[in-house]
């Protein structure tokens, strides 16, 4: 007899996105790859014994080692196990994707515009789109936010944020 609810069992259909299998072996594969990079790195640092002691590279590149064979491991039991338990669900992965999208979206704007008008128009469109607020209160919400961390930033602790062609006529 099973659970209405059992977080563990197979949804109904296939709404799974990411299987558990697919999850360990990326993350295994990801692992591995930094460690080999931490390997290679002490390796030319110089990961022996020197007359004096070890060298600057002994512990880390050791240390290394033993985080790509971890990650071996857990690549083999997650291929030998074949586990297809959904990792993420897609309505799961829908719902990070409404807030990672807007954020990669907030950092690219601010490259161009500076922090300030990239905050008043990332803060309203995610009242506007995802909070489901009205235009005015979203844009005055905005604007009230990134004017109040203008104040805070430039004028009372005067210290310098990241700023676009917009705040060059205010003398910013």
């Amino acid at each position: 007899m099973s659970a209405p609810h059992d977080t563990h069992a197979p949804a109904e259909g296939n709404d799974t996105a990411i299987t558990r299998r697919t999850a360990e072996i990326t993350v295994g594969i990801l692992i591995a790859v930094m460690a080999a990079v931490v390997i290679v790195s002490n390796y030319q640092l110089g990961a022996g014994w020197a007359s004096d002691g070890p060298e600057a590279g002994y512990f880390p590149m050791r240390m290394g080692i033993i985080i790509f064979l971890g990650s071996l491991f857990v690549i083999f039991q997650a291929w030998k196990k074949k586990d297809s338990e959904p990792f993420v669900e897609k309505a799961q992965l829908r719902l990070v994707a409404t807030v990672l999208l807007p954020l990669i979206a907030y950092v690219t704007v601010l490259q161009m515009t500076g922090i300030y008008v990239a905050s008043a128009i990332f803060i309203a469109a995610f009242m506007r789109f995802i909070g489901k607020f009205g235009w005015l209160k979203s844009v005055l919400v905005g604007l009230g936010i990134s004017g109040t961390l203008f104040w805070i930033f430039e004028i009372m602790f005067q210290v310098p944020l990241p700023k676009g062609a917009l705040e060059a006529p205010f003398g910013y």
